[in-house]
C-alpha cells in the first residue's frame, strides 16, 4: 500500500508527494502534503471555500500551478485549508518520466516525457481564517520546477516537487 502522501529532503527545501488511484486525487494529496507542513490538518475547520480554475496541457505544470493558486489564495484571505478537490476536463495526459535522474537531481529533459493534454482543471479547497489553537508549522512560500514528476506505475499516480520553505 502506498502512502497518499510523503516528503524528501532536499537542501533547504522540501520535496512533497502525492499519490492517489486517480492524477486528480494525485494532486489534492500533493496539496494535503504542502498544508500539512503548515499546521495540523485534522484540527483545520472546514468553514470557507475557495475556488480554483486554470487551464494546463501539461501535467507536471497543472501540479505547480494547482499548488501556487492554493497558496496564493490561503496567503491573500489568510486561510489555512485543510481539504481539496479537483477535477480535470479534457484529454488524458500522457505521462512519462521527463527526470534524468533521481527526483533530487532534475536535469536535461528527454523525449518521452509527459506531454500536452489539453486540460481544463477546477476545484475547491476548504479551510478557515488562522485562529488562536491552530499550530503555525513551517510556512510554504510555492512550489517550483525542481524535482517535478507526475507518473503512473502499477496503477499508481505520483505527483511530486520540490516547495520553497
Amino acid at each position: 500500500m502506498h502512502e497518499p502522501i510523503a516528503y524528501f529532503e532536499h537542501g533547504a527545501d522540501m520535496g512533497i508527494i502525492g499519490r492517489g488511484a486517480r492524477i486528480e486525487e494525485a494532486f489534492e494529496n500533493a496539496a494535503m502534503a504542502v498544508f500539512a507542513m503548515m499546521t495540523r490538518l485534522d484540527r483545520v475547520k472546514l468553514r470557507e471555500s475557495a475556488a480554483i480554475e486554470f487551464e494546463e496541457a501539461d501535467a507536471e505544470l497543472a501540479l505547480v500551478t494547482w499548488i501556487n493558486l492554493l497558496l496564493g489564495q490561503a496567503r491573500s484571505r489568510a486561510l489555512i485549508f485543510g481539504r481539496f478537490q479537483l477535477r480535470r476536463d479534457g484529454a488524458s495526459p500522457k505521462v512519462g518520466d521527463r527526470r534524468s535522474g533521481p527526483p533530487e537531481e532534475v536535469g536535461t529533459f528527454p523525449s518521452g516525457g509527459t506531454e500536452a493534454c489539453g486540460a481544463r482543471w477546477s476545484g475547491t479547497a476548504d479551510g478557515e481564517p488562522w485562529r488562536d489553537g491552530l499550530e503555525r508549522g513551517t510556512e510554504v512560500k510555492g512550489a517550483t520546477l525542481t524535482g517535478l514528476a507526475v507518473t503512473q506505475h502499477d496503477g499508481i499516480w505520483e505527483a511530486r516537487c520540490v516547495v520553497d520553505v
